[in-house]
């Protein structure tokens, strides 16, 4: 009956139909402050979410599936390019070896979707700094020789010296993004790689609401000013390139990724 009907309704209406759809999801509204945008949003269940992302990143682990990204499984892997460039860029100034802090990690989305070409490495390891539930099925489920599972970062540091540091897709969603980017490069370190982050003509607090066939959520983003953010990091570091994020653009803003490597002072 669907089939039929999808042959008797012009596509004019069906491409409306989705357009008004999936209006309902993405960003929304222009708020004061992070607690006037936390009000509007309903927030997220992080015990479900890290239930739905160890479900599919196990069977990335056991290759029964190829490729997660938000908890959502795919056919083939979808590389960040300019995300692995910086790793092996890092890699290459420290002759073949990789120590990366993965602040906001997930369960190692990003460690699995590069693996074949970490493992061609003579030494990788791979920090993950999370929520303590995804620290707790991170430790249990995930973690080897290689990849490893902290509460905080200090904690790391005082196991492994990381010379590189992967925000993706992280920045966003703390309250305050630059005071947390001010103590991360207190830990000095020699590269970051910085992807999937919205940038917008002006800075702007929204509410980013998740389509539900990815998990029930909404919860606050903060779309950048470029300059404004470079600004943060440039008394330190300088642009090796600056790219275009996976999640591409969208009406409100693009995604962008930079690799910074420190001055010499």
């Amino acid at each position: 009956m669907k089939q039929i009907l999808k042959t008797l309704i012009p596509p004019v209406f069906v491409n409306f139909y989705r357009y008004v759809k999936n209006r309902k999801y993405g960003w929304h509204g222009d708020y004061k402050s992070w607690q006037e945008a936390k009000e509007a949003s309903s927030g997220y269940d992080a015990d479900a979410i890290a239930r739905k992302v160890n479900t599919s990143l196990q069977k990335v682990k056991n290759s029964t599936a190829v490729y997660e990204r938000d908890s959502v499984l795919f056919d083939e892997i979808q590389y960040s390019w300019p995300l692995l460039a910086g790793l092996m860029y890092a890699s290459a100034k420290s002759q073949g070896a990789l120590h990366v802090i993965d602040f906001g990690g997930s369960l190692g989305s990003t460690y699995f979707q590069n693996k074949k070409f970490l493992d061609g490495l003579k030494e990788v390891s791979w920090s993950i700094i999370e929520q303590k539930r995804f620290v707790e099925i991170g430790k249990k489920e995930f973690e080897d020789e290689r990849l490893k599972f902290y509460d905080d970062i200090k904690s790391c540091f005082i196991i492994n010296h990381t010379t590189i540091l992967v925000l993706s897709g992280v920045l966003q969603y703390i309250e305050k993004p630059y005071v947390l980017l001010d103590e991360l490069l207190k830990f000095n370190f020699e590269f970051i790689v910085i992807d999937r982050t919205p940038f917008a003509c002006q800075e702007r607090l929204t509410v980013q609401k998740v389509p539900p066939s990815i998990y029930e959520a909404s919860y606050p983003c903060w779309f950048f000013e470029e300059k404004q953010f470079l600004s943060a990091v440039l008394h330190r570091y300088h642009v090796v390139e600056s790219f275009d994020g996976l999640d591409g653009k969208t009406e409100l803003c693009a995604f962008r990724g930079m690799i910074l490597e420190r001055n010499n002072d």
